[in-house]
């Protein structure tokens, strides 16, 4: 398996460890330039299937990252990014090490929340009035938010949060409080995650 798989992009040491990895690869290490490392795994496809088992593989590596030395800062790649050789990964990395270092700078520190609310069935809802009563809660604690789609007409809130890692608590306690304020809808809180909401840096065609 020459190609490398990549993960994520990180500035921090270099790591190495043993995991189930995407496409059967055992182990998870960087591939540097400069002060920049991907986080990478080994591959016999620049064009790998994304099965379920795969892509949690891949989420659940992001997650072992980012809870590794009381936390590191990651910029997440989208399941599928992989590339020839250390050479090719290395030359994206160069092109695009400013549009890294920008996206790496606004995540330290912190982490993706996600919060959808779901209307029972039938219930009468002032979509509204929950959104700007969660905005008046959450938002203030955020470092940054941004909706998602609203793929049911049941959804009347899909948003995603950028959060500091020192005010999950805070935040934390503000969704349980808005939960206990709204008995017919539904709360479905997730993560942390990969702040992928947040940071766009593209790194071309696979190599």
């Amino acid at each position: 398996m020459t190609n490398r798989y990549v993960y994520g992009v990180m500035n921090d040491d270099p790591v190495e460890f043993e995991t189930d990895a995407v496409g059967g690869a055992d182990r998870v290490y960087t591939v540097s330039h400069r002060r920049l490392n991907a986080v990478v795994s080994d591959i016999d496809t620049t064009s790998p299937e994304e099965t379920d088992e795969d892509a949690q593989r891949h989420d659940d590596v992001l997650r072992e990252i980012m809870e590794r030395d009381g936390g590191r800062a990651i910029v997440p790649m989208q399941f599928g990014m992989a590339f020839e050789s250390d050479r090719a990964l290395k030359n994206v990395l160069r092109g695009a090490r400013p549009a890294f270092r920008r996206a790496l700078n606004d995540v330290e520190g912190r982490i993706e929340l996600g919060l959808k609310i779901v209307r029972e069935e039938d219930a009468d809802v002032d979509d509204d009035a929950v959104e700007e009563a969660v905005a008046d809660e959450l938002e203030s604690i955020a470092a940054q938010s941004v909706p998602n789609d609203l793929f049911s007409d049941r959804l009347v809130l899909n948003r995603s949060y950028l959060v500091e890692r020192e005010d999950r608590e805070a935040f934390d306690d503000a969704v349980a409080e808005l939960e206990e304020q709204y008995d017919d809808l539904m709360f479905r809180y997730t993560g942390p995650f990969a702040p992928y909401s947040f940071v766009d840096v593209k790194i071309g065609a696979q190599q």
